[in-house]
């Protein structure tokens, strides 16, 4: 091969890889780019230690019921995908069920602003986002609202994200986020008109305290809805295809343990809730809310080739490799999940904190 020759085709691959990660960005949407991926808060040389300590979590069952240790294993968690969540997903940490027509970026926008309308509240309203995530949901809500959002996520990376977001789109006057544990939220009683949480309080050790401490921030006769992650009635405990499904849903996802859809309205009565309504948002004649997950199959490992490369070149940390290839297997277990009925990431229930009655 002569020199000119050689010149051209080292020109053609180095266009090649600058479009790929430069341009490109993430494989949904134009985004946070690959050469931006990061550990969070972590420490470039310690991603993936940390990441090495997340999966041990899982040898020792016995810790993931030990409350105190949850709040860590997730942060750690939101540390190591925010990036890659960001790069090839987008800003809304969440499903949403397919809409013929629509962009996934659409469908996603609707089944957010699903929920606030379901709490019927006026524009100006102070609405809770608990589990905000980088505030993707927020920042539709507040635009379709009206409403003043304040977002409270325990990851300390995400709410700098957030926040940035929230500038960028001119909604940093209606959109607040707290970093704080939403099983101890540092709000006062009676201090929201509404709140809604959208696939986040899977997270929380026990249901009931996470629960709880919403029904105490908001104002009596105030509305509350929450997308669940739950196993539905057709999850069989004895069946070992289901509960391999359900132990890699939990895994990939910093889940201390999946609930079934029958918990979600008992623990909801037992903190003092009104059940409003309660549906399945992901049952027929919704559309697949994983097809999402396998339409991106070619993404995915056009993304994993590309992390690799940069990891291996320095510009991505250690450990980035590991994390994207966890959520790639998680991602097989979702879709499984979805395809056999068993899992639903939007079990959808809607309650209503008690007015206060008078004494005459």
């Amino acid at each position: 091969m002569d020199s000119i020759t050689l010149l051209c085709t080292a020109a053609f691959l180095a266009g090649g890889l600058y479009w790929f990660v430069c341009i490109l960005g993430s494989a949904e949407q134009k985004g946070k780019h690959a050469v931006q991926l990061s550990g969070g808060s972590i420490a470039k040389e310690k991603v993936q230690d940390n990441y090495d300590q997340y999966w041990s979590f899982f040898r020792r069952p016995k810790e993931i019921e030990t409350t105190e240790k949850v709040p860590d294993f997730v942060d750690t968690f939101y540390n190591l995908v925010t990036d890659i969540y960001e790069w090839g997903w987008g800003q809304s940490f969440h499903f949403s069920p397919s809409i013929p027509g629509k962009s996934h970026r659409e469908a996603t926008r609707i089944h957010e602003e699903m929920a606030v309308d379901l709490l019927n509240l006026k524009p100006g309203a102070r609405i809770l986002d608990a589990g905000c995530g980088v505030g993707g949901p927020m920042r539709a809500i507040a635009a379709h609202s009206g409403a003043n959002v304040v977002g409270i996520t325990i990851n300390e990376y995400q709410v700098n994200r957030a926040r940035a977001h929230n500038k960028k789109a001119g909604l940093d006057k209606q959109c607040e986020v707290v970093c704080g544990n939403f099983l101890e939220m540092p709000f006062g009683d009676n201090s929201f008109d509404g709140a809604y949480s959208i696939e986040a309080t899977c997270h929380a050790p026990k249901l009931e305290d996470v629960y709880s401490e919403i029904y105490r921030v908001l104002k009596p006769g105030s509305m509350y809805v929450s997308y669940e992650w739950v196993t539905t009635e057709l999850y069989r405990g004895g069946d070992p295809e289901h509960l391999e499904v359900i132990q890699g849903i939990e895994r990939g996802d910093a889940l201390p343990g999946l609930r079934s859809y029958k918990d979600i309205a008992e623990v909801a009565r037992k903190v003092g809730f009104e059940v409003i309504r309660e549906k399945d948002l992901a049952k027929p004649p919704a559309n697949p809310w994983w097809s999402r997950l396998k339409m991106g199959r070619i993404a995915y490992w056009r993304n994993h080739i590309l992390v690799t490369i940069l990891a291996w070149v320095g510009i991505a940390p250690k450990g980035v490799v590991d994390v994207h290839e966890m959520l790639f297997v998680t991602a097989d277990y979702l879709t499984r999940g979805g395809e056999s009925g068993i899992f639903t990431p939007m079990h959808m229930i809607l309650c209503k904190k008690p007015e206060i009655k008078s004494s005459s």
